[in-house]
């Protein structure tokens, strides 16, 4: 899969365009699922479903354009999670204002994902990586959004997202407690 990665890598990276503008077109098909989420249209869940697939592949690409490029940044890293959140809650937010949901489910599912987010970079914060800690990464919680949502069952889809997120939460708060190491001081 890598090599086929690296190769998609090397066409999207000919057309001279950065990665971080690789990583915006991710984000407006994001919008693009959200809005066809909320507006809740006949298909709407297969459309919205499509376009969460289409976000996703470039949410591959940017990557893989830094990568291929050699113009890894830190700030090009910073942009791609900032602009992760920013896609996963609108999408989040535009299954619930279409209805496709419960309310109390979609909440339970964001909470839980941006907690899986949240412990990853705190845990790397204090040194502790946990890139693929958890069952339930962002890609895979997606996933799970827009195919199960294009069957048509995206309360369903919410109810996984949640229970996934929330095992991946607690491998995360696992690994990152036995992996660091306390440093206790004497207080004055």
């Amino acid at each position: 899969m890598k090599p086929t990665l690296e190769k998609v890598g090397i066409i999207f990276a000919a057309t001279g365009l950065s990665a971080n503008f690789w990583t915006g077109i991710g984000l407006a098909f994001a919008f693009a699922s959200a809005i066809a989420y909320a507006w809740h249209f006949e298909y709407a869940f297969v459309i919205g479903g499509i376009l969460l697939l289409v976000s996703g592949f470039f949410d591959v690409i940017d990557g893989q354009v830094a990568r291929v490029t050699k113009k890894t940044s830190k700030k090009g890293a910073f942009l791609d999670s900032v602009f992760d959140k920013i896609a996963e809650v609108a999408i989040f937010l535009g299954i619930l204002i279409g209805g496709f949901a419960e309310g109390y489910v979609v909440f339970f599912a964001i909470t839980l994902s941006l907690l899986v987010s949240y412990t990853r970079a705190r845990a790397e914060s204090l040194g502790v990586k946990l890139q693929g800690i958890g069952i339930g990464e962002r890609a895979e919680r997606l996933l799970v959004i827009a195919i199960i949502g294009i069957a048509g069952f995206l309360n369903y889809a919410m109810i996984i997202v949640a229970i996934i997120a929330g095992i991946t939460l607690i491998q995360r708060i696992v690994a990152t407690s036995s992996r660091i190491k306390d440093d206790y001081r004497n207080l004055p």
